[in-house]
């Protein structure tokens, strides 16, 4: 019986420390949109990710560009 009264306090103190992160949470917005990311990942994204990959692309293209130029 005595262990009650740890228990009780401390189940109120978790509640309550729960209560007040969800509502910082929702007060800094992580809820507001919840189907965006879920449309995103399906829009098609032509765009390579890749680091450098655009700078390579353009080299590739200007020595082609220049092996294919009469001398």
């Amino acid at each position: 019986m005595s262990i009650l009264f740890l228990l009780i306090p401390l189940a109120i103190g978790l509640m309550i420390v729960a209560v007040v992160f969800f509502l910082w949470t929702v007060k800094s917005g992580q809820y507001d949109d919840l189907e965006g990311p879920a449309h995103r990942i399906l829009m098609d994204d032509d765009d390579p990710m890749i680091p450098g990959y655009e700078s390579e692309q353009q080299n590739k293209k200007d020595q082609d560009a220049s092996s294919d130029a009469p001398e």
